[in-house]
């Protein structure tokens, strides 16, 4: 008989408050990370390699900025969300913020890409940010105070020839955050979704989206200004932040086109 799979104890609901960012070694995280930083809070900084956080814990311990723990851990595993539930309640830490900035892409025809690997972008994109989100919402409400900054994409008001999974885990990331949004309103507690266009960071060499046409010519913002409206979108309890003109044109335009001459078009642009 099939097991049903079970979700993740609620986190700590007491200690000290502490703000998880996942993706933290790089790029958007490690900006949001810093700007956290600067308003004192205490950090959890989680991604996969120990190296770039614990450099980037050093750097913020140099600048007399607060405690900030490097946690090394892959969130595509299901048991992650326990693991980093273990983690706070170890250290006397409480969830006040979390940032779930993790994310990969890849870029191909889906028939042509390794199934294991597309499977594994819904899981981090998606499936490991409900995760965290519904380990650490129990807590959150209950202390009435608190909330969420989903890094989505302005990929997910599309669908994307040539990135399927990682649009179709941009737009489910979304709609989960629009709707614990509405969930949480008069809670005390805020659900923010950031979606930026193209931004110039490491993950687009990952993804190897460089090589597409789209990439190469759409004009990149910068990590650390993404971060930066996305953090004071987020302070303000607003629903949605796209951080610039380009992402406001994607994000409202595309939808208006027909779909008919939208995706080949992308499927062009988006071909390596």
């Amino acid at each position: 008989m099939r097991e049903e799979p079970t979700g993740s104890p609620p986190w700590p609901a007491r200690g000290r408050p502490a703000v998880v960012v996942t993706g933290a070694s790089s790029g958007i995280g490690a900006e949001l990370a810093r700007i956290a930083a600067r308003e004192g809070r205490e950090l959890v900084l989680v991604a996969r390699s120990a190296g770039p956080l614990r450099a980037l814990a050093a750097e913020i311990a140099a600048a007399g900025g607060p405690a900030a723990h490097p946690l090394p851990l892959d969130l595509a595993a299901p048991e992650a969300a326990a693991a980093l539930g273990e983690a706070l309640a170890g250290r006397g830490l409480a969830c006040s913020v979390l940032v779930n900035n993790a994310g990969c892409g890849l870029i191909g025809p889906a028939a042509a890409l390794d199934a294991g690997r597309q499977l594994g972008i819904l899981d981090l994109n998606l499936r490991a940010a409900a995760a965290l989100a519904l380990a650490a919402l129990p807590a959150m409400l209950e202390r009435r105070e608190g909330g969420i900054l989903n890094v989505a994409s302005v990929a997910g008001f599309l669908p994307g020839p040539g990135m399927a999974m990682y649009y179709a885990s941009k737009a489910g990331l979304r709609s989960l955050s629009e709707a614990l949004w509405a969930e949480t309103r008069g809670t005390g507690v805020t659900v923010t979704c950031l979606c930026p266009g193209p931004v110039d960071t490491p993950f687009m060499e990952r993804a190897g989206s460089r090589s597409a046409a789209l990439f190469r010519h759409m004009p990149k913002a910068s990590a650390r200004a993404v971060a930066e409206r996305g953090w004071r979108g987020f302070r303000r309890g607003r629903r949605l932040v796209l951080p610039d003109a380009m992402a406001w044109v994607a994000a409202l335009g595309a939808p208006l086109v027909p779909r008919a001459l939208l995706l080949p078009a992308l499927r062009r642009l988006q071909r390596p």
